[in-house]
């Protein structure tokens, strides 16, 4: 290693290469950050995980307090200073950022502000043409908005995540295309906020790898609120009607075999993100990509043993939690060759963070069908539940699926009040290895949320002996 300029140089400072980088320094390598964005800080703070909530909550509560009426609670009409909201969310983002930089910048690797490419295995050239030479390299660049080639969807006038952050005006009318967690988060936030949403999305229904009760759950709720969703569609293309390629626009789709042609004022490209590996000459490092995502092993390496990946630019999961421990798990195999360690999907948590949120963590129903794993699964509807009640709570549901001989929980998903925080006791429960029965008869507090997923642990119980 002392013949390179470091032992280990990591590409791109947000989630998954700062945890790369702080666990190789603490591990005594000498390392540095290549970063070459304008502004510190990955996509989770910046335009991601952080933003996005902090403009849901207001969107949640501006929902709240028009229900009111419901508790005798009389507010009058509600609205919504979007220069005042806009402007909380930035301090909240400068805040989170600064503290972000603050540690990029502390002193403990070096930081250079500049992009990086590979020359060859061993070594970079920044974009001001010197090169830096490294034992190991991770490569944790994220990822950006696809924009699949659909006729229109390349448009200046087509809204991304990115834009929706910023919008100090919305549209009366948006189509949203895509049926993840962007395109549902923001749905309801345009919703809330006063737009006519209209949904598009590909599959048959949304949120495509969950269960079909958990998703139809949630559409129906979207629907409720004054949400229109076509499911089980093909997007033909997007025409501006605009002269100068702006909106009002026409969305036109197949559903059933039938053209239809939607008018809209906005329309919001959620159609997912992709690796950000454009422009690293990965190629010249030996590096294996599938499409443009980096492949990598459970231990988190390229196809180059000594070159790594972590993050959305390697998937499976973009989530940050998983992006954070994929840069552990890389830099500690940097430091411990001898003996490697393997990420673990075990325990994948997800979380939508709409009203109602949908969670899940392990298992879902379709994928243990699919392993021929023999399991029984057991629900319990928030709209008999104590606490959900008194809340006004009464959509959605939780489900628990256990193993069907041996009774150990295999998943669990929430969909109602709090799913966000609910399900964690279920990942703790799935850490443990729990079965059903020694989670029913762990004591909850009345009248709680959490209690709630005593219910079906115990018929789960009752029904595994």
């Amino acid at each position: 290693m002392a013949t390179h300029d470091y032992d280990a140089v990591v590409i791109g400072g947000g989630s998954a290469g700062y945890a790369a980088a702080r666990t190789l320094v603490a591990g005594g390598a000498k390392t540095a950050v290549v970063d070459g964005a304008s502004q510190l800080g990955g996509l989770c703070i910046l335009r991601g995980c952080m933003p996005t909530k902090a403009l849901l909550h207001a969107a949640e509560l501006r929902h709240q307090i028009g229900q009111g009426a419901t508790w005798g609670i009389h507010a009058g009409s509600v609205t919504v200073n979007m220069a005042e909201l806009l402007a909380r969310k930035d301090a909240l983002i400068e805040e989170f950022a600064r503290y972000r930089q603050g540690q990029l910048e502390d002193g403990r690797f070096d930081l250079i502000r500049s992009q990086a490419r590979f020359l060859n295995a061993h070594t970079l050239e920044l974009a001001t043409g010197q090169q830096v030479t490294a034992g190991h390299v991770v490569v944790a660049t994220g990822s950006r908005i696809s924009r699949p080639p659909i006729p229109g969807l390349m448009g200046a006038g087509i809204l991304t995540s990115d834009d929706a952050l910023v919008l100090r005006e919305l549209p009366p009318s948006v189509a949203i295309l895509g049926g993840g967690a962007v395109a549902l988060e923001f749905a309801q936030y345009f919703s809330r906020l006063g737009c006519q949403v209209t949904l598009i999305q590909r599959s048959q229904h949304v949120l495509r790898e969950a269960d079909l009760d958990v998703a139809r759950e949630l559409e129906a709720a979207l629907r409720l609120e004054g949400m229109v969703i076509h499911t089980g569609t093909q997007l033909i293309d997007v025409e501006p009607l605009g002269a100068t390629g702006a909106g009002p626009f026409h969305v036109t789709f197949e559903q059933a075999e039938t053209r239809q042609v939607l008018r809209v004022d906005a329309v919001f490209n959620a159609l997912g993100r992709e690796p950000n590996t454009e422009g690293l000459h990965l190629e010249s490092a030996g590096i294996a990509l599938d499409g443009t995502r980096i492949v990598t092993n459970r231990h988190q390496a390229t196809t180059i043993p000594h070159l790594y990946a972590a993050g959305d630019c390697c998937g499976p999961h973009e989530i940050v939690h998983i992006a954070i421990q994929q840069g552990e798990i890389a830099a500690r195999n940097i430091l411990q060759t001898g003996s490697p360690r393997e990420m673990d999907y075990r325990l994948i948590t997800s979380v939508v963070f709409t009203d109602p949120a949908v969670a899940q963590v392990g298992m879902t129903e379709s994928e243990a069908h699919a392993q021929g794993i023999p399991y029984r699964s057991a629900t319990y509807p928030f709209n008999d539940h104590g606490k959900s009640m008194i809340l006004g709570c009464r959509r959605g549901f939780v489900k628990l699926i256990a193993h069907g001989k041996t009774g150990e929980l295999l998943g669990g998903a929430c969909v109602g009040p709090q799913g966000g925080e609910l399900i964690h006791e279920i990942t703790v429960a799935l850490a443990a290895r729990m079965t059903a029965a020694q989670l029913a008869a762990i004591p909850h507090y009345h009248p709680t949320l959490a209690e709630i997923w005593t219910y079906p642990a115990e018929e789960l119980a009752e029904g595994i002996r």
